[in-house]
């Protein structure tokens, strides 16, 4: 996969199952692509940047009480963890704490969490 630029934080912090599941369907790309057609480059590049530290890309990846691409609570997925559900929950979760993908990448810079 390439370099892990994250060596200073600690292995313990993600679960990542086996599998690869960065993969989706033409149907489930399709819909992502509608979710975040209204994202900015910038705020793309914040996404995809808090996608890779939290879960290395992966739909499936788990830690504790967090699940998928971007560690969310499973609360906030309300059972459904397909990658559609966990691409529209996390914009919904960012937009309402943070405002933006770019505020939630500085804060996750600063505390390692968002």
């Amino acid at each position: 996969m390439g370099t892990d630029v994250t060596s200073g934080i600690s292995t313990q912090t993600q679960t990542v199952t086996a599998q690869a599941s960065s993969r989706v369907s033409a149907n489930q790309a399709k819909q992502i692509a509608q979710i975040n057609a209204n994202l900015s480059k910038n705020q793309k590049a914040a996404k995809n940047w808090i996608a890779y530290h939290e879960s290395r890309f992966s739909y499936t990846a788990r830690n504790g009480n967090c699940y998928g691409r971007y560690q969310l609570l499973r609360a906030y997925l309300h059972g459904n963890y397909s990658p559609v559900n966990q691409e529209r929950a996390a914009n919904n979760y960012v937009s309402a704490r943070y405002g933006t993908w770019t505020h939630a990448k500085h804060f996750w810079q600063a505390h390692h969490w968002y």
